[in-house]
């Protein structure tokens, strides 16, 4: 980006929290992520929504931002959108605003004003995961900046949660990735519980039975009772995303009638409405 807006990019005003800032990027970040959105600017919008947030989720970057504007990681001097108005109303560089000799210091990249004194820099992103990466732990590479991650994925980790890349950042910072789930056919998520939906015969809900799901760790044999009824949960503890204590699976039934598509079938149909009635 060209003299960016971050706070233009992220859809947040100048004075906007923390937590504001890091929901806009988490909504952000999920909706141009190139893995999930395939239109032709979603990679281009993904990295400039990165570049806002690791400036603005960083106090002492969005401080010398709000000051230099798009150059502030020192060099030349460019003020941001309204700063002049800012500069105005604040009477100009006092001892409020830092100084002069502060700002001075911001545009030789600070540290005494030597710019080859730099600080390990942190750098932000997020990476779309499956839920079996975290149910078995992984090892997966990840195209970032231009640059190919072999980022390890710990058991357990939810939505959310951030993975560290120790030493791949600017100047021998860490990378900080926050995570999110693709879409599973099988499987919704909440923190480390699973949810599934099991479709079950009439047949079946009626007279109980056993019915068959799946699981991350392999499919598993379900006791249904006599008389359920779509809307009915059971618990398989344990069978959630990994963790102390490990989280469970919960399955919905949804009781299904298949269609009807032979004579005897439209009997047996005819008939069970038959002995159900009056």
């Amino acid at each position: 980006m060209e003299n960016p807006d971050y706070y233009k990019t992220l859809g947040i005003a100048r004075d906007a929290s923390a937590d504001d800032i890091k929901k806009a990027y988490r909504r952000l970040a999920r909706d141009y992520h190139p893995d999930r959105n395939k239109a032709a600017d979603a990679e281009r919008r993904f990295k400039e929504i990165n570049e806002a947030n690791e400036v603005l989720s960083d106090p002492e970057k969005r401080r010398r931002y709000d000051t230099l504007g798009a150059h502030w990681k020192g060099g030349g001097f460019s003020p941001p959108p309204g700063w002049d108005a800012a500069y105005r109303e604040g009477g100009g560089f006092g001892a409020g605003a830092g100084g002069f000799s502060d700002l001075f210091s911001n545009l030789m990249g600070g540290a005494g004003g030597n710019p080859r004194q730099r600080r390990p820099q942190h750098s932000r992103s997020s990476i779309v995961l499956s839920l079996e990466d975290s149910y078995t732990g992984a090892t997966r590479r990840f195209t970032l900046g231009g640059r190919a991650l072999d980022v390890r994925i710990p058991k357990g980790i939810t939505d959310g949660q951030t993975i560290r890349v120790p030493g791949q950042g600017n100047h021998g910072g860490d990378v900080l990735l926050e995570v999110g789930f693709a879409p599973h056919p099988q499987f919704t998520v909440d923190q480390k519980t699973i949810y599934h939906t099991a479709q079950i015969s009439p047949w079946l809900a009626a007279l109980g039975g056993t019915v068959t799901v799946p699981t991350l760790g392999g499919e598993v044999t379900l006791n249904v009772a006599p008389g359920s009824t779509s809307g009915n949960k059971l618990r398989l503890k344990g069978r959630g995303l990994p963790g102390l204590p490990a989280g469970d699976q919960i399955v919905t039934l949804a009781v299904h009638a298949p269609a009807a598509t032979s004579d005897a079938q439209r009997a047996a149909y005819e008939a069970l409405r038959d002995a159900f009635r009056g």
